[in-house]
């Protein structure tokens, strides 16, 4: 289950081997601000091309909800049920309800933290799906996921119940997400996808009776590092989830396509029988090149405390500058046309083009012309082509890939 946060990342995780998306629209969700966001009149489009791939759609309308947010609450989900979205992710009830109300499907959000059996058969009378509390073990997992089988605990749909948890991606320290720092400092609460990121910012801790200021090993003392199951994904399975989720409405459709692809491949090997160690190690340098704060196993092998990252941004590999933009794409002989706005680029570099068509696509240069003419390096002002196995739009971005 990937991340879309925008069309560039819907059409980046549809590339490259998701079998669910989800994705916010417009103010009720948790990265109301953080990301592009989609609009209502998105839903048929998103759709669309989900159900070109065979993928399933969910939207995502998991914030608190106020009195005067039920008005806006009906209209998206009756446009969302109209539009063919699969499913809708909600935690509060009154969203839940309305769901259910016109038959759509629901999936109950982390954000109402069900760590046992209990919470599972109330919410079963609802919802299909269940995201569980990203504090749980997999021991605790695999007890639910049993107890699921064995007293065949089924949704309004007919089926099992079928559990989804975080597999990938940014953590928050609070507690299933339920963080008030943001609202405290800026009144922009995250629990109504405002959050302002406290947590990623430097602290000191200071002893106000006598001033003493306490030696801390990390200064970023509430930026929990990324979460990374990919090493022990063969357990993660076993635990028996039906959904792996992967964060980050966020972060940029690189990050999307690249994070996708690898799960994708990590999955697809544990069920070929050729999951290993060795390949996890590659898989794991791959997902070091996009976006990370570091990575650690969550709280799913037993670790009591989280792991806090050391830095205030990305620990990735490698980073992305931009270069120019697509000017025309030339399908018999199978060339894209850019226009050299910044970045020089030259034979033999890995390039990334991005789009809302597009998605974001990764391939070494080999030949090119600039100008029309055969060339081996392009600068700010040219017009730079060369072999595209992809159709490229006027709104495509064109950047370089360099060791960060």
């Amino acid at each position: 289950m990937s991340p879309a946060g925008d069309f560039e990342s819907l059409q980046a995780a549809l590339d490259n081997g998701c079998d669910s998306v989800y994705f916010g629209v417009e103010q009720l969700n948790m990265r109301a601000r953080s990301t592009v966001n989609f609009t209502i009149d998105d839903l048929k489009e998103i759709a669309n091309r989900c159900e070109a791939k065979n993928v399933r759609s969910y939207l995502t309308l998991n914030t608190i909800i106020y009195d005067h947010d039920l008005s806006v609450v009906k209209t998206l989900l009756t446009k969302a049920k109209e539009a063919n979205i699969t499913a809708v992710i909600a935690s509060d009830q009154a969203v839940i309800a309305m769901a259910r109300s016109i038959g759509m499907e629901v999936h109950i959000s982390t954000q109402l933290n069900v760590t046992n059996i209990e919470t599972i058969k109330f919410y079963s009378l609802f919802a299909d799906t269940m995201v569980l509390s990203r504090e749980l073990s997999l021991r605790q997992v695999k007890n639910i996921t049993d107890q699921i089988e064995k007293e065949q605990i089924k949704g309004p749909n007919g089926n099992l119940v079928e559990i989804e948890i975080f597999g990938h991606g940014a953590l928050c320290m609070a507690v299933s997400g339920k963080c008030y720092l943001s609202l405290h400092s800026h009144n922009s609460s995250a629990n109504r996808g405002a959050c302002k990121q406290n947590c990623r910012k430097k602290y000191t801790v200071i002893d106000q009776e006598t001033g003493f200021e306490i030696e801390l090993d990390n200064e970023y003392m509430m930026s929990p590092k990324d979460l990374c199951t990919l090493d022990f994904l063969d357990q993660v399975i076993d635990s028996g989830i039906k959904v792996l989720k992967i964060e980050g409405r966020g972060r940029a459709p690189e990050y999307v396509a690249t994070v996708t692809k690898t799960y994708r491949e990590a999955i697809d090997a544990y069920y070929e029988g050729t999951f290993s160690k060795e390949k996890t190690l590659v898989w794991i340098q791959a997902l070091e090149t996009v976006y990370n704060r570091g990575f650690w196993s969550g709280y799913y092998l037993g670790q009591e405390l989280g792991e806090w990252s050391d830095i205030p941004g990305s620990a990735a590999t490698q980073k992305k500058v931009y270069v120019g933009r697509g000017i025309h794409y030339f399908p018999k002989a199978e060339v894209g046309q850019f226009k050299i706005e910044a970045y020089d680029i030259k034979i033999g570099d890995k390039i990334l083009v991005t789009g809302p068509s597009t998605g974001a696509q990764e391939m070494i240069i080999d030949e090119m012309f600039v100008n029309d003419a055969a060339g081996e390096k392009a600068t700010k002002g040219d017009d730079c082509s060369f072999k595209l196995p992809f159709r490229i739009r006027m709104s495509d971005k064109l950047y370089k890939i360099v060791e960060a």
